[in-house]
């Protein structure tokens, strides 16, 4: 018989799993929802020094009592550190771990890192290194030294969407959430990899922003990290609800940890080119323009004379700071620069400093900087200049279209996030498009729009189409009905030919009226 331990995320207890756990066993199964140390209904606070290597050491001890010869680890959110630390020491009785809407953790990860609010890990840091150096010092959310206070009511969507919660659940959970201690936040997680081999299956929970879709896209990107994605029993599911799926949909929950067991789920393909998708060739076979680099900033050069007018095109992102070739050198972004070029504009590449959801404020800065440098090139129009923004580059759109400069004669977007998407945490409102086009007046748009979108990324376009429409925003569509995220390396089809075609010459046209 299978045996369930379902291990809780930040602030909860076994309680969380109740519903869970009922359906579990109606099926035959055995199920252990697991209350950690300290993480009980919020009326008993662990001790000082309750850390990551404690939760561990309570796993250990519930799986050495387990009698079941088929053990499968469900960890939820934070639950799957110490799941994995556990896992690490007992190999041999674990069959399955099944990661509940959370990466795999990696060898030295607090988990801290997986904290989707950026002020909120700051803050947490910050209390980590206070003056007394024991995660003591300082005030935490809740002024209360090692422990880090639950959300208050209402606040519950900072650690993830609470999309399809029932009220009475987010007041119970509300009402039952304990503080976490900070240890358990903050400690590394210390692996051998003796758990490295176990068959492991990812449960997507799509309004919280991931999905099967995104997986296969970070495949095809051909990094080692996501490779082993596609090793031997690995097995991802999706279910249609927010971060909270052991409260908003408890039987479908059962049933895909059931067949989890199993062995069943989708499993991802290895591409069948091995290079990263986004530096496959650029779709359209554009002639080679002169090509000049000045500090992040790189100017692709027309045959011409006298001042052309420029387009300068913002990768999206986060892009880790050590990628490399960095995103100026990518095939898209190089190519859509080189095509400008060759229509007698001066195309401009740059990187910027997006590493993180955090980073947006620094990237507008890296963006606003490199256009002053283009502007002050003899060799540019400073007076006609479009700015083009790519997937999560789309934010940083939201400074240009709320105020728009004279100078600025088109905004274009690609694939673009228009609004923040679930997961992020508390977001800068500066960078909201969707608010910031109410106030673009008649400054043109040409958006470039995927068919085979990301449903998350897919809903803030039409956010912002809908915004864009109430206030009478001149945005042009371009529809790749069959394009994906990042067509212009993967869809090399005719249908994608024309797109990137007519987006270009509409975004030149504009600034040549």
């Amino acid at each position: 018989m299978t045996a369930f331990i379902l291990v809780p995320g930040t602030f909860t207890g076994g309680w969380a799993w109740e519903e869970v756990a009922s359906r579990l066993r109606a099926s035959g199964a055995g199920a252990h929802p697991v209350t950690l140390t300290g993480m009980g209904d919020g009326r008993n606070p662990a001790e000082p020094g309750t850390d990551l290597e404690t939760h561990v050491a309570d796993l250990v001890r519930l799986i050495d009592g387990v009698d079941d010869p088929e053990i499968v680890m469900v960890g939820h959110d934070y639950g799957i550190h110490p799941v994995f630390g556990a896992a690490d020491r007992r190999p041999q009785r674990i069959a399955r771990i099944v990661c509940l809407d959370v990466a795999v953790p990696g060898d030295g990860d607090p988990a801290l890192v997986s904290v989707p609010d950026q002020a909120l890990r700051d803050r947490l840091l910050q209390q980590q290194d206070g003056p007394a150096g024991d995660g003591s010092a300082g005030a935490g959310p809740a002024g209360d030294g090692p422990w880090v206070a639950p959300p208050a009511p209402g606040e519950w969507a900072r650690t993830g969407s609470t999309d399809g919660v029932p009220a009475e659940a987010l007041d119970r959970l509300a009402r039952l959430a304990a503080p976490q201690p900070l240890g358990t936040l903050v400690q590394p997680l210390r692996l051998t990899g003796a758990a490295a081999g176990i068959p492991t299956t990812g449960v997507l929970c799509t309004a919280n922003g991931a999905s099967i879709a995104m997986v296969e896209a970070l495949v095809g990107f051909g990094d080692p990290r996501f490779l082993e994605l596609t090793r031997p029993g690995v097995t991802f599911f999706e279910l249609a609800t927010g971060h909270w799926p052991m409260l908003s949909r408890p039987d479908e929950l059962a049933e895909v940890l059931i067949r989890a067991a199993a062995g069943e789920g989708h499993v991802p393909a290895a591409p069948a080119d091995r290079r990263p998708a986004h530096l496959r060739p650029f779709l359209l076979d554009v002639p080679e323009r002169p090509r000049e680099r000045t500090g992040r900033v790189d100017l692709h050069l027309p045959d011409a004379d006298g001042p052309r007018p420029a387009v300068v095109f913002v990768h999206g992102g986060p892009v880790p700071a050590e990628a490399r070739p960095t995103p100026r050198d990518w095939p898209t972004l190089v190519g859509y620069a080189q095509y400008a070029a060759g229509l007698g504009a001066v195309g401009v590449t740059l990187d910027h400093r997006l590493h993180d959801v955090a980073d947006y404020g620094q990237a507008a800065g890296d963006v606003a900087e490199a256009v002053e440098l283009v502007r002050a090139d003899p060799r540019v129009d400073g007076e006609r200049v479009a700015l083009w923004f790519f997937s999560g580059g789309g934010p940083l759109s939201a400074d240009w279209l709320a105020a728009p400069p004279p100078w600025l004669r088109c905004v274009a977007a690609t694939y673009p996030v228009l609004a923040p998407l679930p997961g992020w945490g508390r977001f800068d409102p500066r960078f909201r498009p969707v608010a910031a086009v109410r106030t673009a007046g008649r400054l043109p748009v040409v958006l470039t729009r995927v068919g085979k979108e990301d449903a998350g990324i897919a809903a803030t376009v039409e956010e912002f189409l809908a915004a864009a429409g109430d206030c009478g925003a001149d945005v042009e569509v371009v529809d790749v009905p069959n394009g994906r995220h990042g067509f212009e390396t993967i869809d090399h089809t005719e249908e994608a030919r024309r797109a990137v075609d007519r987006a270009v010459r509409s975004v030149l046209a504009h600034l040549r009226d």
